[in-house]
């Protein structure tokens, strides 16, 4: 994600860092065809690396390589 690009997502969502691992290439946003979210979100949470972001209403789950976490929004 360029810099300009999570300018324009931080000015519309409270939820975005201003210094966002999406920028470094250590995260990422993910929905997979025919896999709940839950099940999604239960399986990364599994894994105990980085970070686990669920977002019901968006429909993504949010994965980082950052510190072990988790959260939703």
């Amino acid at each position: 994600r360029s810099p300009e690009t999570n300018d324009k997502l931080r000015a519309k969502s409270s939820g975005v860092a201003k210094k966002s691992l999406h920028m470094q290439g250590k995260a990422i946003d993910i929905r997979l065809p025919g896999v709940s979210l839950e099940q999604l979100h239960t399986r990364a949470l599994s894994l105990r690396a980085g970070g686990v972001g669920y977002y019901q209403r968006s429909n993504f789950i949010h994965l980082d390589v950052g510190r072990v976490r988790n959260w939703r929004g």
